[in-house]
């Protein structure tokens, strides 16, 4: 079945097949017959691209370029497949990420060490490396033109160091990846959207985080496309509840500065008891469970992006050199 979505300005977008529907999203924008691609999944993502190309008539020769919001595998897990079978794309991602795409190696023996090689495998398949002729590093203020229309690149780190968005000139619309949080149309209530940031490890960073979603409200955007999941409206007032959640979350961490055994539970448990008080408090109709059930995933790696961040300050501050000033004596 069909789950193709169509917006305004010619912007799609389709469920990526990504380990439970309505996890993922990716993207296609359509210009004059050309198309651009926003993430790519993993290897179950190839199949939904193909079959969503053909639904708007388009073929696999249409695509010009695919963009990677940043490089964790459940938005670039499918780039060297999708890559091989667009012989016409070219990748664009930024110059942090650039590498791992050309050499997967250390990409794929981080995502092992953490799941497992079988877990690996039936997600991602085989990651192979991708030409560096064909890969566009994504400056900051790169614009790509998509057959006259301008995709503005911009560097947004606070999730990653490796994120870009990229600003849609003609609709004024902005793909944000993971910067913007995670909102799952499960918990649409009333017409409004629920958002909840994503601190994932391991380069989360508050500060750099807050100027992100600064810098892409800056450009007045009518709405954004998240990953996870789609477009999102009312950006000013979400940005704002965003900006809050961030800080709820800083704030959690650093109750357990120092605090050494049971961290990471009870930075989960802190963390759930947010989302669901947030959600009661947004009225969401959905029980407890199935909240919590669509968020497990979020919830593990925000509080293990806050373990890392933790740690993180902890070495920051031992670098600081404490001893006194010294003194003369006349």
């Amino acid at each position: 079945m069909s789950t193709l979505q169509h917006f305004e300005h010619d912007i799609h977008a389709f469920d990526a097949g990504y380990v439970r529907p309505l996890l993922a999203a990716l993207h296609l924008v359509v210009e004059r017959g050309r198309v651009a691609i926003v993430d790519t999944g993993n290897k179950d993502s190839l199949q939904p691209t193909l079959a969503a190309l053909a639904e708007l008539g388009l073929t696999p020769d249409s695509v010009d370029y695919i963009f990677l919001t940043h490089i964790h595998l459940d938005h670039a897990g499918g780039a060297s497949l999708l890559m091989r079978n667009f012989p016409n794309a070219r990748l664009v991602v930024h110059p942090r990420g650039a590498a791992h795409m050309i050499n997967p190696t250390r990409l794929v023996a981080g995502v092992i060490a953490v799941y497992g090689a079988s877990e690996f495998e039936r997600l991602y398949g085989e990651i192979l490396p991708i030409d560096g002729q064909r890969i566009v590093p994504a400056t900051h203020g790169l614009t790509i033109d998509l057959a006259g229309r301008e995709l503005l690149c911009l560097d947004t780190p606070g999730h990653a160091r490796h994120h870009i968005a990229i600003v849609d000139r003609r609709s004024n619309s902005i793909f944000t990846g993971d910067i913007f949080g995670v909102s799952y149309r499960e918990l649409d209530t009333d017409g409004r959207q629920y958002l909840f940031p994503t601190t994932s490890p391991v380069q989360f960073d508050p500060t750099a985080m807050h100027a992100s979603i600064d810098l892409l409200t800056s450009y007045r955007p009518p709405v954004v496309y998240l990953t996870h999941y789609s477009q999102l409206h009312d950006v000013d007032t979400q940005a704002a509840h965003l900006h809050r959640l961030i800080d709820a979350h800083v704030d959690i961490a650093l109750r357990e500065k120092g605090v050494g055994d049971n961290r990471h539970q009870r930075l989960l448990d802190a963390i759930t008891d947010l989302l669901l008080s947030e959600t009661a408090h947004f009225g969401c109709r959905l029980p407890a469970k199935e909240i919590l059930e669509v968020f497990a995933t979020d919830l593990e790696l925000n509080a293990q992006g806050l373990g890392v961040w933790l740690d993180a300050q902890r070495v920051d501050e031992k670098a600081i050199d404490h001893s006194p000033i010294p003194t003369t004596s006349a």
